[in-house]
C-alpha cells in the first residue's frame, strides 16, 4: 500500500488514504475537488522530490525541480512516472518522430543501412546528416523548415496589363518612392509606358529580382524646378525582403508581407534536408518519404528486412546495407515500437507530422506508448485523464495497454473522468463531495463496488446508472449553412450542412476529420466572411508550417449569421497578472465599488486605485504579484508571500479601504461561489459571478492566476463570458471538445448553458466525443470511417436516433447505449 498522512495541498482537508500498488486505481471526483491535488499535487510530486534528493547536487541546479508536496508522511512509495495532458509545443521543428524518438532510429537507418547512390563519396553519411534539425543535414534554402517564403512575378505584378507607370509593380511604395525608382528605370533606358506583359522576360526578371543597386544621377519629372539627384535602384523583391527585414513600421511590413507567397521549398521539395541525404534510400524510398508515409504503411515498408533469417556483414565501403545485420537490428526495433502505436489507433498519423496539430489525446497516447517500450518495473505512472480526445471506440485499445502497464509489475493511478475507464480499474479512490472549499476529503477507497453505498458523492450516480438524465425535445432547423467543396488536411472535395439554430454534435474516431471541419473550415471560412477576419489563433496554430489554407468551393447561408464565436481552451492569459476576474470584466465592478465608498472618495481614490498592475495602490515589493520567487541552488524553487503585503497585492493605505468590513483582496481571494453572495448588490459583478456558477466554475477563486487554469476551466470561462453579453442571436459559435476535464455532473451543467445559447436564437456546434452531450444534440455529424487518410468522410448525418441506427458507423453502437440511459 501506498500510505499517505496528512495531505494538505491545496484544498486537501489533511488527507489520510491507502491505496494499493500493483494495482490499477481510479481517482475520481468532480471538477476542482482535489482529486488532482492528491495524484499529482501530493503522491507524485513527492516521488519526484525524492528521486531529486538522490541527485548529486550540483546537477540538481541543471534540472527543473518541483515543488515541496504540503503532506505529512508517504510510506510505500515507488519511483514514479508521470504523463499528463500537454498542448503541443509551438515549433513545427517537433514532430511525431522526434517525440518518440522514431526519427532517431530512421536516421540510423539511413546512415548505416541505405543504399547510397553510385556517385556518393566513399563512406557513408553521419546520421545527423538526415536531420532538418542539425546544420550538417538541413536544407541551405530554407534551414530544414520545408517552406520557403520569397515573391513571384505574380505575387509582385497582380495585373500585368499595366504599365510601370500606371503602378504595375504593386509591391513598390508609393508616392515619392515609388516614382523615383519608375524615374531610374527610365534613366536606364526601360520603356515605362507599355503594358507589364509586353515587356521582354529579360527585363522584367531584372526589374523584379535583381540583387545590383545600381546609382544614378536622375532629374524628376515633375511639374516644378528640376534638381538633379543620386538615385539607387532596389528591385521589386530587394525593397520588399529589406522592408520586412529592417523596417521599424508594422505597417509598412504588413504591407510588403501580401506581396509574399508560401510554399514546399524549390530546393529539397519541402523535405528540409540537403540533396545528398534525399539521394540516399532504403526499400526504394528516401527517408522524407518514409517519414510522410502512415506508421501502418511504414511498418509494412521495413518488415521484409526485419523477418530477415541471415543476413550479410555490414561495410562502410558498400553500396547498400539494406541486407545486413545492422538494418535487421534497426528495423526489428523500429517494427516493434511502430506496432505499440498501431495497436493504440495511432496508426494514421506519420512520423513527420508536426506535434502542433496533434490533439491532447493523441500526444497522451504517444507518450503512453513510448513509456510501455520503456520496459519500466515497480513504477507508479500517474495518468491524467488518458481517455481525454478520443472516440469511446479508441479507448478501447488505451485499457488494454493500462493493463498491460500492470501487468508488467507497475502501478497504475489514473485520474479520470470517464465512467467505462473507472468500471474497469480494480480500486476507486473518490474525491469531493464537492468542489474547492466544498471538497478536498476523500468520500471512499476500496473496489470500485463499494462506492455504491456512499450517497454524497457525486460520481455513484453516473457510475452506477442512477443519474437522472432527461431526454431533451429536439428542435429542427428551418435555415441551413451549406458549404461545398471542402479541402483540407484529410479532407478532399467534402460537402457539408450545418443546421442553423439547433445544437449540432460533430463525432467521429481520432483523426477523422472533425476538427479540421469546425475549428479550422467553419472558424477561418465562415469567420472571414461574417466578422471579417478568422478567429484570432493559438500561439502554435499553423506551427507545422505545411498546413494549406482552408479551400472551400461555395457557402450558402450566410446572411442568416452575425457574428462568429470560437470558444476554445487557449489560456485566457500568460502571466500570473491575469485572472478570472480581470478577464471577465467583473474586476472592474469591483474596483468601482470600493472607489465609491466614502472613505475612498474623501481621500481622492479613483478606481485606478484599486489596481494591482499599476503604480500608487499596488505593493511596489512585489509589484503587485502578491509572491517572491525564492531561488535555491540545491533545492526546488519556491514561491513565497510577500514579505511587505504578506500575499495581498496591495499596500496598507489601499487595504485600509473596506466594504462591508472586506478589503479588495478580500474580494480577489474569495471563491466563485461566496463571492456572489457578498457582492450581491453589485449587478455588474453579479450577472458575470451568476455565468459562472452556470458553467461549475463556482470552487474558483476571483483573483486565481491563469497559468493555474486548466484548458477545460478557460474554455468555461470564455463560455460564461459570452453568456453574460447581451442576447443578440444569430451568432454561430465553435467549441471542440468542451467536456474535456469534465465530471460528468458538470458536463450536465455545461449542456444547459449551450441549450441556453441555442434557446437564444444562436447555433452551437461541438466537436465531442462524450455520448452523452451527443445523445443530446438536435443533430449529430458523424465523420470517418477511419482516421487519416481512411477518414474525412461524412459517415452520417441525422437526428441522434437517425445515426444510432447507422450501420456503417463506428459511433452507432455506443451513442445507442446512451439514448437508452435518457
Amino acid at each position: 500500500m501506498v500510505r499517505v498522512r496528512g495531505a494538505q495541498e491545496n484544498n486537501l482537508r489533511s488527507v489520510d488514504v491507502d491505496i494499493p500498488r500493483d494495482a490499477i486505481v481510479a481517482f475520481t471526483g468532480i471538477s476542482g475537488s482535489g482529486k488532482s491535488s492528491l495524484a499529482f499535487g501530493t503522491i507524485y510530486a513527492e516521488a519526484q522530490k525524492r528521486y531529486f534528493e538522490s541527485v548529486a547536487p550540483y546537477a540538481r541546479r541543471l534540472i527543473s525541480q518541483g515543488h515541496n508536496p504540503k503532506v505529512e508522511a508517504i510510506t510505500g512509495l515507488p519511483p514514479a512516472v508521470a504523463l499528463q495532458q500537454r498542448r503541443g509545443t509551438a515549433s513545427s521543428r517537433s514532430t511525431v518522430g522526434t517525440l518518440t524518438t522514431l526519427s532517431n532510429s530512421m536516421r540510423m537507418l539511413f546512415s548505416r543501412g541505405g543504399t547510397y547512390p553510385a556517385d556518393a563519396a566513399p563512406g557513408s553519411l553521419d546520421s545527423d546528416a538526415f536531420s532538418p534539425n542539425t546544420a550538417a543535414g538541413a536544407c541551405r534554402e530554407c534551414s530544414g523548415l520545408g517552406i520557403a517564403h520569397t515573391v513571384t512575378e505574380e505575387s509582385l505584378v497582380p495585373d500585368p496589363n499595366l504599365s510601370i507607370r500606371d503602378g504595375a509593380i504593386a509591391a513598390w511604395p508609393g508616392a515619392w518612392q515609388g516614382k523615383n525608382l519608375r524615374d531610374i528605370l527610365i534613366h536606364l533606358g526601360y520603356d515605362v509606358d507599355v503594358p507589364w506583359r509586353k515587356l521582354p522576360k529579360k527585363d522584367r526578371d531584372w526589374i523584379l529580382f535583381t540583387e545590383e543597386q545600381p546609382v544614378v544621377t536622375i532629374t524628376p519629372q515633375r511639374d516644378r524646378v528640376a534638381k538633379p539627384y543620386k538615385g539607387r535602384f532596389w528591385s521589386a523583391r530587394s525593397y520588399v525582403l529589406h522592408t520586412l527585414a529592417d523596417s521599424g513600421s508594422a505597417k509598412m511590413r504588413e504591407r510588403v508581407l501580401e506581396y509574399m507567397v508560401s510554399g514546399p521549398c524549390p530546393v529539397c521539395g519541402g523535405a528540409g534536408l540537403r540533396p545528398e541525404a534525399l539521394a540516399v534510400t532504403f526499400a526504394g524510398r528516401n527517408i522524407a518519404e518514409l517519414n510522410g508515409a502512415t506508421l501502418g504503411e511504414l511498418a509494412e515498408i521495413i518488415r521484409p528486412t526485419a523477418e530477415l533469417k541471415e543476413a550479410g556483414t555490414a561495410s562502410r565501403s558498400a553500396a547498400s546495407n539494406e541486407d545486413t545485420e545492422v538494418a535487421v537490428t534497426i528495423t526489428r526495433d523500429l517494427l516493434s515500437r511502430l506496432e505499440i502505436l498501431i495497436s493504440l489507433g495511432l496508426g494514421y498519423l506519420s512520423l513527420s507530422r508536426a506535434t502542433p496539430t496533434l490533439s491532447p489525446g493523441e500526444m497522451q497516447r504517444l507518450r503512453i506508448a513510448t513509456q510501455l517500450r520503456s520496459g519500466l518495473f515497480g513504477v507508479v505512472y500517474v495518468l491524467d485523464e488518458p481517455s481525454a480526445g478520443l472516440h469511446p471506440a479508441d479507448a478501447e485499445p488505451l485499457l488494454a495497454v493500462l493493463q498491460e502497464l500492470k501487468e508488467a509489475g507497475n502501478s497504475v493511478f489514473v485520474v479520470e473522468h470517464n465512467m467505462d475507464v473507472v468500471r474497469r480499474a480494480e480500486w476507486i479512490v473518490d474525491v469531493g463531495p464537492q468542489a474547492g472549499d466544498g471538497g478536498g476529503t476523500v468520500l471512499y477507497s476500496g473496489p470500485v463496488d463499494g462506492l455504491a453505498e456512499v450517497t454524497e458523492s457525486a460520481t455513484r450516480p453516473f457510475l452506477f446508472g442512477e443519474a437522472e438524465e432527461t431526454k431533451p425535445a429536439r428542435r429542427r432547423a428551418e435555415r441551413w449553412l451549406s458549404l461545398k467543396g471542402i479541402s483540407r488536411h484529410n479532407l478532399h472535395e467534402l460537402d457539408a450542412d450545418i443546421p442553423l439554430g439547433v445544437l449540432t454534435a460533430v463525432t467521429g474516431v481520432s483523426g477523422s476529420g472533425k476538427s479540421t471541419l469546425v475549428s479550422q473550415v467553419l472558424a477561418e471560412a465562415v469567420g472571414t466572411q461574417v466578422n471579417g477576419a478568422p478567429p484570432e489563433e493559438d500561439d502554435d496554430a499553423g506551427a507545422g508550417g505545411d498546413d494549406p489554407r482552408v479551400q472551400v468551393r461555395s457557402i450558402n447561408g450566410l446572411e442568416h449569421l452575425d457574428r462568429l464565436v470560437k470558444v476554445d481552451q487557449r489560456p485566457i492569459g500568460r502571466t500570473p497578472r491575469s485572472n478570472l476576474a480581470t478577464y471577465t470584466g467583473l474586476f472592474d465592478a469591483v474596483r468601482k465599488l470600493y472607489a465609491g465608498t466614502d472613505e475612498a472618495r474623501a481621500r481622492g481614490y479613483t478606481a485606478g486605485r484599486f489596481s494591482f498592475n499599476v503604480t500608487g495602490g499596488r505593493c511596489e515589493t512585489c509589484q503587485g504579484e502578491g509572491f517572491l520567487a525564492v531561488e535555491l541552488l540545491f533545492l526546488p524553487g519556491t514561491y513565497g508571500p510577500c514579505p511587505q503585503c504578506h500575499g495581498a497585492r496591495y499596500n496598507q493605505e489601499t487595504l485600509e479601504i473596506t466594504y462591508r468590513g472586506k478589503s479588495i483582496a478580500d474580494v480577489l481571494a474569495m471563491r466563485v461561489e461566496t463571492a456572489t453572495e457578498f457582492l450581491s448588490d453589485v449587478p455588474a459583478a453579479v450577472r458575470s459571478l451568476n455565468t459562472l456558477l452556470d458553467v461549475g466554475l463556482g470552487y474558483l477563486r476571483l483573483g486565481q492566476p491563469a497559468t493555474e487554469l486548466s484548458g477545460g476551466e478557460a474554455q468555461r470561462i470564455k463560455l460564461a463570458t459570452e453568456l453574460q453579453r447581451a442576447r443578440r442571436g444569430h451568432t454561430l459559435y465553435l467549441l471542440d471538445e468542451p467536456t474535456t476535464g469534465l465530471h460528468p455532473q458538470d458536463v450536465q451543467l455545461l449542456l444547459a448553458q449551450l441549450n441556453r445559447l441555442v434557446d437564444a436564437g444562436n447555433t452551437v456546434v461541438v466537436v465531442e466525443h462524450s455520448m452523452n452531450v451527443v445523445a443530446s444534440a438536435d443533430w449529430v455529424i458523424d465523420m470517418g470511417p477511419a482516421g487519416g487518410d481512411d477518414g474525412g468522410r461524412i459517415i452520417c448525418a441525422g437526428t441522434a436516433d437517425e445515426v444510432a441506427a447507422c450501420e456503417a458507423s463506428r459511433t452507432a453502437p455506443y451513442l445507442a447505449a446512451a439514448l437508452k440511459r435518457l
